[in-house]
């Protein structure tokens, strides 16, 4: 199998099998984030609910493409990915996704709704700070710090967007929403009325399948961070695309840096310059007479995406500085070209998608309890409204296909869980809220990613002498 020998082919079998069982925990793990709502509201039997949140889940995961994907694959630099020993390759994979299933199954099993996006981003991080304490050149950055920044932001703000949100939206509708049934707490275990299900039931199926979209995302960045550091001649790049078409779209990013006055940049922009127009050249080079991507042996594709990933940062850096001084329609242009250049090296085959989609929809089927009943009845200290579970569930679905949008990783969890704090507030004030639950979440949500980061790193430190 891809050229491995027997052992090698076997771990990478179990490195995928433990990456779909991470994705089939996250869906057992944040079920309760589309289900407590219509459960808890008796808009729909449990049975009912898990399973149709699961085939949403499925379906996010194909319709959310992979500028997710992409960002958590992205944040180890690809020095770290493609070490020269394959052994150690392994150890960096096991540690961290063991570190993701260990604390997501440690925080679901005593009921405590947790970020698993916080959970995959600090084992990538602690293996990549592990990696850079032993590594022969440890002044290099191993850890993409710009992509750790932008993920750290939004998972941070995306919950308190959450908790503000829902405030204003349960706001919203006691202005306009003249029929106070929707503000009560089911009094029966009958449906509500078909308008208040119908409602329900869009929401519950709108944050599953924004869920599929951002989560699944997540599952298909870890199985190509898998395949790219064990097996990185085979996927390191695209082999599908068309070298000729390729040849064509670097020479037209060529010519649109050759209009570019360099006399104006700053000297921090005329390094990135150079660096970029040293990089295509090196390229160009490297292309030659070849006629397809699978000529190229291994450390040539290893170094081709090297390349690629240099001129998108570099690229961006240029466009967002005030010294660059091309027109928006030019800037426009450039950005579109080099995205084309970065589609070799981000991208996911299908056999991935269809993988992580089965494991999500799936895991979304089961082990549902624990977390619902936090969420449907720990965190606030009444009942859940109609009004509260779609203010909270409008907000998160809306917050999380946002998030996919921009490619941002964002907590399914922490936007709900902080979306029903909100309704709970709008409703009744601060003192509606169950202290002890709130303070559980807040220290699972301050303590997710040093712990993450410690124990990934010490993972794989460990196997790494091991192995």
């Amino acid at each position: 199998m891809f050229g491995l020998d027997p052992t090698y082919t076997a771990l990478l079998i179990f490195c995928l099998l433990l990456a779909c069982v991470f994705e089939f925990i996250n869906g057992f793990h944040d079920t309760a984030n589309a289900v407590a709502t219509v459960i808890y509201t008796n808009s729909l039997k449990p049975w009912v609910a898990v399973i149709w949140s699961g085939i949403w889940n499925g379906i996010g995961v194909f319709a959310g493409g992979i500028t997710v994907a992409m960002g958590i694959s992205n944040l180890l630099p690809v020095e770290v990915l493609t070490d020269a020993n394959l052994a150690h390759n392994v150890a960096l994979i096991m540690a961290l996704l063991l570190t993701a299933i260990i604390w997501n199954l440690g925080t679901w099993y005593y009921g405590i709704p947790c970020s698993s996006s916080h959970t995959l981003v600090g084992s990538i991080l602690g293996v990549g700070l592990a990696f850079g304490m032993i590594a022969d050149e440890p002044s290099l950055k191993y850890v993409n710090w710009s992509k750790a920044g932008d993920i750290g932001l939004s998972l941070v703000l995306s919950p308190l967007a959450g908790f503000s949100l829902a405030i204003i939206l349960m706001y919203i509708l006691k202005q306009l929403v003249k029929n106070k049934a929707i503000f009560k707490e089911p009094d029966t275990n009958d449906p509500p009325p078909f308008w208040i299900r119908a409602i329900l039931l869009i929401t519950c199926t709108g944050v599953s399948f924004s869920h599929g979209s951002n989560d699944g995302q997540k599952g298909v960045g870890l199985i190509m961070l898998i395949m790219i550091a064990v097996v990185p001649s085979y996927f390191a790049i695209d082999h599908s695309k068309d070298l000729s078409d390729y040849r064509k779209t670097i020479a037209q990013v060529q010519t649109s840096y050759s209009r570019v006055d360099v006399k104006s940049l700053s000297k921090a922009d005329s390094f990135e310059y150079a660096k970029i127009n040293s990089l295509i050249n090196d390229l160009n080079v490297k292309m030659g007479d070849k006629n397809s991507f699978a000529e190229f042996n291994g450390p040539d594709q290893i170094s081709i995406r090297k390349d690629i990933i240099i001129i998108g940062k570099s690229t961006k850096k240029l466009l967002e500085s005030e010294d660059f001084s091309i027109n928006a329609k030019d800037k426009k242009t450039l950005k579109s070209q080099v995205g084309d250049m970065k589609s070799i090296t981000e991208y996911a085959p299908m056999w991935v998608i269809v993988m992580i989609a089965l494991s999500l929809g799936l895991g979304t089927m089961v082990g549902w309890k624990r977390i619902v009943k936090t969420i449907g009845e720990k965190i606030g200290k009444q009942h859940l409204t109609y009004a509260q579970g779609a203010s909270s569930e409008i907000v998160a679905a809306s917050t999380i296909g946002l998030s996919t949008w921009l490619g941002l990783p964002v907590s399914t969890t922490q936007v709900l869980s902080s979306g029903i704090a909100g309704s709970m507030v709008a409703s009744k004030g601060i003192k509606n809220l169950q202290g002890k639950t709130i303070k559980n979440i807040f220290i699972a949500w301050a303590l997710t990613l040093p712990v993450t980061i410690v124990l990934a790193g010490g993972l794989f430190l460990l196997f790494r002498a091991i192995f």
